[in-house]
């Protein structure tokens, strides 16, 4: 997208120590934003509740279920688990921070979002995507260690080391969001305050400031390039590290245990990077609002429904702790 010269000079800070963070934040004119939404077919809004609701309630129950049987069963207690189960919590808040608001604005004609609300749901969601990233990398080395290094797997992949791997993916995540939302909302919003997206989301906030864009698109196009490309080689890297020792194994049935533990990481993978490759490295003159509605939907929305149901059936071991837990009754 291209970048737009400044129309309007923003407002002058508040002095007073009580206004510092409206100070670093509030530089426009807009007290709210009016959020276009997925549709504004009034035939549709029922139907697409309805949708929503049930993506919604399934991402819940099977994210949450999940950890709940991780935590549940002593069996799970080993690093791969314990690295899904922080995914799973890393995907209830991503689909909480957004599909509520969509559920509201379905049935509801006119669809704001206050200023701050709006900082919000920006800063939760960068934090979730950044940090989904990481720990897609960190699952992508555990299986490289596990495969490749099997006798060192319980030294490498300690109880710390795997603390310390999660917690840094959060401290990146946050550090990430920070960093985004702070340089999204130092723009002026000049008006007019309409977003054409369901959510507050960086690339519609661009279009619709009044200040020059540019610096906001080099550091989105660094960073996204850092973190998605850094992330990306790390899995790359390790999956061919894993398809080379797999193919030197004589044994058919040891190579299709070693790739049926790949198999679902893979599968969360390709769809979380390749709609967000498609989000944010696209070229400018690519860009469209429409397709940026669809590609978020579905790493938004679809995804975190999608990896709970992804690892427990393709999962042996998953679903053997589900079946036991059903049977014994022992969820509380």
């Amino acid at each position: 997208m291209a970048a737009k010269e400044p129309q309007c000079p923003p407002p002058p800070f508040d002095k007073g120590p009580e206004m510092a963070l409206s100070s670093l934040f509030n530089h426009s004119r807009v007290s709210e934003f009016i959020l276009l939404g997925i549709t504004n077919r009034s035939e549709l809004r029922i139907p697409l509740f309805i949708l929503f609701l049930l993506i919604y309630a399934i991402s819940l129950v099977g994210n949450l279920g999940l950890i709940a049987v991780i935590k549940r069963d002593s069996r799970l207690h080993t690093p791969m688990y314990f690295f899904l189960s922080s995914l799973a919590i890393v995907d209830v808040n991503y689909s909480s921070a957004i599909t509520p608001k969509i559920l509201m604005d379905l049935l509801s004609e006119r669809k704001s979002i206050e200023y701050f609300s709006c900082v919000i749901q920006l800063f939760i969601c960068i934090i979730c995507g950044s940090t989904e990233c990481l720990l897609l990398a960190v699952m992508a080395y555990d299986r490289y260690v596990a495969v490749c290094n099997p006798l060192r797997y319980s030294t490498v992949m300690s109880k710390k080391m795997c603390v310390w791997l999660v917690a840094g993916s959060y401290v990146l995540g946050i550090l990430y969001s920070s960093l985004h939302t702070v340089f999204t909302f130092m723009l002026s919003f000049c008006g007019p305050n309409v977003i054409n997206h369901y959510f507050c989301d960086i690339p519609p906030l661009l279009q619709l400031s009044c200040s020059n864009t540019h610096t906001n698109e080099i550091v989105i196009f660094v960073q996204v390039s850092i973190n998605c490309v850094g992330t990306t080689m790390v899995i790359l890297i390790s999956y061919v590290c894993i398809l080379v020792t797999v193919l030197k194994v004589r044994s058919a049935e040891s190579r299709r245990k070693a790739f049926s533990t790949c198999t679902s990481h893979l599968t969360v993978v390709s769809l979380f990077y390749g709609t967000s490759f498609f989000m944010y490295l696209r070229p400018s003159s690519k860009y469209s609002l429409e397709q940026d509605k669809v590609a978020s939907l579905f790493y938004t929305v679809v995804i975190p429904m999608l990896n709970p149901l992804i690892y427990s059936l393709r999962n042996k071991d998953v679903k053997e702790a589900f079946r036991r837990h059903c049977n014994s009754k022992t969820w509380l």
